[in-house]
């Protein structure tokens, strides 16, 4: 009987601790399904920075801080080719999208499927974020990096002419 009542009582305290935990609702990529999004996944770390991991509802998607810092969904679409800036971080290649600044919008560029982190840089500096994200990025297999300006092929559509 005793024990029966100390079970019910864990489970209560279990029960009342779930209920404090945060849940972030995000909705998932196209692609979210992909298996090597569920290597990625089990992969992200369990905090950034200062800021614990905290549950989601969407699949292949995850969470940092209460209220949240950082937002990550795998699966998305391969972007093209952009002029948005591009930076490598752990051998993984990033495009940063300020239009939203202070908040960025970092996707994966050359890998497939893509996957992207949404970060407010008042909380945490995105150079933590992609750090802390790339071990578990780079196992999508990679297809293409970014090109700096050197290394662009030059076509000759391209270049004004003066006369």
């Amino acid at each position: 009987m005793i024990r029966r009542l100390l079970a019910l009582a864990a489970a209560g305290v279990a029960l009342v601790a779930a209920g404090c935990t945060p849940t972030v609702h995000l909705e998932p990529a196209a692609h979210a399904n992909d298996p090597r999004c569920a290597d990625v996944t089990v992969r992200v770390p369990d905090a950034i920075a200062d800021f614990d991991r905290v549950w989601t509802d969407a699949q292949a998607t995850a969470a940092w801080g209460d209220p949240s810092a950082v937002l990550f969904t795998c699966g998305l679409e391969p972007p093209g080719p952009s002029t948005l800036q591009c930076v490598s971080i752990g051998g993984v290649d990033w495009i940063v999208d300020d239009s939203d600044f202070p908040n960025l919008r970092l996707t994966t560029y050359g890998r497939t499927p893509a996957a992207q982190a949404y970060v407010d840089t008042e909380a945490v500096s995105s150079n933590d974020v992609l750090s802390s994200l790339s071990n578990a990025v780079a196992t999508l297999p990679e297809n293409t990096r970014c090109t700096t300006v050197e290394d662009a092929e030059m076509i000759d559509e391209d270049v004004p002419q003066t006369s």
